[in-house]
């Protein structure tokens, strides 16, 4: 049986080969991933990927733009701009950074795991420590009893479609319908990304014509992509390691996709579980993860109450009213 120091995700392979360690990728299917995704790399995300090697291209995004009928309030990022990436084309520059690494890839469905307190047997490998990314549903968390029971109210999900249109402004624009947020980012010369996010069975086309404005503007545009879904965002873990399993990104817990921070969230909570592999100090992460991940959990949770409650109405009207306050938050979450 092959050995390696630890089984990872693609990000965390990125940051176990700069630190030295031999690096095993279990991934469920071969060639490009795609998923739901706002493609919005929010500034703090940039130098985490350069650090790692990794330059994808896309477009800039120069700050945040909330929009509600005839009221719009918008912050432009005081330091270095964001960018908008392809889901697709970002998961093509990190692949390329790690076969350039000498990572091994394997194609496997991880469907039972067992450890010891040395090592990690998984998919007919073993490793020293076991790195989860497997999304929101992740099936490692159920297996190692982290996995908790998501909540049953304000199950909110998400849809995306790519459109073959020229952006018509630099910043990631949102708008709040009556039932749904649907956010618009600049992700190439010809081509714009647009999420929805809301309560499940809610209608994408419905959504979109509920906003005259951006119905026009899209009405009749090819599009470039089929749609994709995902949810519930909502998912709770009891704690993010347990012996030699931890828990990054989407698979250790999430909130809600609200605000756009789930990439640069994930890549922090990679470099912060190699330093701990690194270590030999996994408990450690559990702290490590709290920290990376307060502001998200605090900020997007009352965000969420505004938005799955009748205040929601009053969000861009109180942000317009209080713009200094509107940009600090958004600069909380760019960094």
């Amino acid at each position: 049986m092959e050995r390696f120091d630890v089984a990872v995700g693609l990000v965390a392979s990125i940051e176990a080969r700069l630190a030295g360690l031999t690096v095993v990728v279990i991934e469920q299917r071969d060639g490009t991933i795609d998923k739901a995704c706002g493609e919005g790399l929010m500034p703090g995300a940039l130098p985490a990927l350069g650090r790692l090697g990794v330059d994808p291209d896309g477009m800039p995004i120069m700050g945040i733009t909330y929009n509600q009928g005839a009221r719009s309030v918008s912050h432009r990022f005081v330091g270095t701009p964001g960018r908008g990436v392809r889901r697709t084309t970002l998961h093509d520059a990190l692949s390329r950074r790690a076969d350039e690494l000498g990572v091994v890839r394997v194609v496997s469905k991880v469907d039972s795991l067992s450890q010891t307190a040395d090592e990690v047997e998984v998919a007919g490998m073993s490793a020293r420590y076991l790195l989860a990314s497997d999304g929101l549903h992740s099936t490692v968390a159920r297996l190692v009893g982290l996995a908790l029971p998501a909540p049953k109210r304000s199950r909110r999900y998400g849809i995306r479609q790519h459109y073959a249109t020229a952006p018509w402004g630099d910043t990631v624009e949102i708008y709040y319908g009556r039932q749904a947020e649907i956010y618009v980012t600049p992700i190439a010369p010809n081509e714009v990304g647009v999420a929805m996010l809301g309560a499940q069975h809610t209608d994408f086309d419905r959504a979109i014509a509920d906003i005259p404005e951006l119905a026009a503007r899209l009405g009749g545009v090819p599009l470039l992509s089929s749609r994709r879904g995902a949810g519930p965002f909502r998912q709770r873990t009891r704690a993010r390691t347990v012996g030699r399993v931890l828990l990054v990104g989407d698979a250790s817990g999430y909130v809600d996709a609200i605000t756009g921070e789930g990439l640069r969230l994930g890549f922090a909570q990679a470099t912060a579980a190699i330093g701990c592999v690194v270590d030999d100090d996994p408990h450690r992460y559990e702290a490590e993860w709290k920290r990376i991940t307060r502001d998200f959990r605090v900020t997007t949770t009352a965000l969420v109450r505004f938005a799955t409650s009748p205040l929601r109405r009053g969000i861009v009207p109180l942000s317009t009213a209080l713009p200094r306050r509107f940009g600090a938050v958004v600069e909380l979450l760019a960094r």
